[in-house]
């Protein structure tokens, strides 16, 4: 990352914006009162499409893409406001750690103020989350790097009519995904889904517990952080939203090295848990 670039991790508590400072190979992260507010990093026109627009553009039938992607979801916990989907099973969520957990490393809410919302047939559903459930690949993710930011919950009782995205495969570089978001602060008050095309465009970073971090080019900002990267087709999951990385985060430039939105991979212990919470909602299920 280049010498003051700002970095965001943007549920919608006021987004969380953090300089970075690169000395030497180490970087210096910490909060500083005053960063410039972004509602979305957008790589010149915001690319951005509502469902309907999306399958109209692309001469796909809405009503397939509504229950295609019924599994993406809100979630509201206490104050903040992220996105979610269903994983694997109908009463599995996967979000960013920090859709859950403050920067102290508290938990935002209690279950009965932590809730996860879908939209299945112009009904909204919701369930509460069972924040004890909740694996994550750190309980303080402001904390530590952006490739620890993933966590996995289970709802205290499934959402009926929505069918859960898939367990993907590997994703790299220059692959194309498709980014798909409930939650942004400035799209359709909060609520409505995104839908867009994009690409990876680079690998950042990798944790000890097998996620990676990855860049890529799709807009994306405050309030979507958790989001669901997918495969081409938009059927599998390959990741999360996590945040944004730039040196000038208000402005609509091209992406670049040095600016870019990063997600974290479903991969590793990330999605060992996912498939352990979902293979226990299955079994309970007498699936």
């Amino acid at each position: 990352m280049e010498q003051g670039a700002w970095e965001g991790r943007c549920n919608e508590d006021g987004a969380i914006l953090v300089r970075t400072w690169i000395i030497a190979s180490a970087a210096l992260a910490f909060c500083l009162v005053g960063a410039p507010e972004s509602k979305a990093l957008v790589f010149g026109d915001d690319a951005r499409l509502e469902l309907q627009d999306f399958a109209k553009a692309r001469h796909l039938d809405p009503k397939r893409m509504q229950a295609l992607h019924a599994a993406s979801g809100l979630i509201q916990c206490g104050a903040a406001r992220g996105a979610g989907q269903l994983t694997g099973a109908n009463n599995v969520v996967t979000t960013a750690a920090h859709v859950f957990y403050d920067r102290a490393g508290r938990l935002r809410a209690d279950s009965a103020h932590c809730l996860f919302s879908v939209e299945v047939g112009g009904v909204t559903l919701v369930a509460a989350i069972d924040l004890a459930s909740i694996i994550a690949g750190s309980p303080n993710p402001y904390a530590l790097p952006a490739v620890h930011d993933w966590a996995v919950a289970r709802l205290m009782r499934p959402i009926l009519g929505a069918k859960p995205y898939a367990f993907g495969g590997l994703i790299a570089p220059e692959q194309k995904i498709e980014f798909v978001a409930r939650g942004h602060q400035d799209w359709g008050g909060g609520r409505k889904m995104s839908i867009q095309d994009c690409q990876i465009r680079q690998a950042l970073d990798a944790g000890a517990e097998g996620t990676r971090e990855l860049a890529f080019d799709c807009d994306a900002g405050v309030g979507a952080s958790g989001g669901a990267i997918l495969n081409a087709a938009g059927n599998e999951m390959l990741g999360i939203f996590v945040g944004f990385r730039s040196a000038s985060p208000d402005q609509p430039l091209a992406f670049s090295p040095q600016r870019y939105n990063f997600a974290v991979t479903l991969e590793g212990a990330f999605r060992r848990a996912v498939e352990t919470a979902a293979g226990r909602a299955k079994a309970a299920d007498g699936e």
